[in-house]
């Protein structure tokens, strides 16, 4: 078994060392916010997660058991629970009443979008594929993961993990190329 090349820092978190945290926050920040901003499509929710996934981290480093888990698959696994409440409160979210109409004007951002098209084409098909799909495609394509972190992180098996993928990827095809078709 190789050493998690974090465990020491996570050692150090542990012992309540806020130097310790401070770094670890510098090193991991940038993923696990890429992260839930692909999983929430919002970027302020996603930065609500991360600071949450860290609080989790500092509190509960202690009981991260090296060996078990890589740290990272730890507290990939930590971020995506909290983006799973997030997305499960939105469901459940009911409104007495709907708004009366629609804003017809166009958001802020739109000539930021318009101008970077295909990624917000690709997020926004991203955003439409079933759930685990949507997980399995963004640990392993964005986050960088293999698929047997990813299948940890995810609590799968490498052989369905990779048949999400598979699916995921044959929907994103679809549903790009028939953005196409309707552009």
């Amino acid at each position: 078994m190789s050493l998690d090349p974090d465990a020491e820092l996570v050692r150090r978190v542990a012992a309540g060392d806020p130097s310790a945290m401070r770094e670890l926050v510098s090193a991991k920040l940038p993923r696990l916010l890429a992260l839930a901003s692909r999983m929430l499509g919002d970027r302020s929710e996603a930065e609500d997660v991360a600071q949450e996934t860290f609080l989790r981290i500092w509190k509960h480093a202690g009981n991260w058991r090296q060996g078990a888990a890589k740290f990272d698959t730890w507290a990939h696994r930590i971020t995506l629970n909290l983006c799973y409440d997030r997305l499960r409160k939105k469901r459940d979210v009911l409104t007495d009443t709907l708004p009366e109409q629609i804003d017809p004007c166009a958001l802020p951002d739109a000539g930021l979008m318009a101008a970077d098209g295909d990624a917000v084409r690709v997020e926004r098909a991203l955003q439409s594929l079933a759930p685990r799909q949507r997980e399995a495609i963004i640990l392993v394509y964005y986050q960088e993961m293999s698929n047997r972190e990813a299948a940890q992180v995810l609590d799968i098996s490498v052989d369905a993990l990779e048949s999400l993928l598979a699916r995921g990827k044959r929907a994103l095809q679809t549903i790009l190329l028939g953005d196409d078709e309707h552009a």
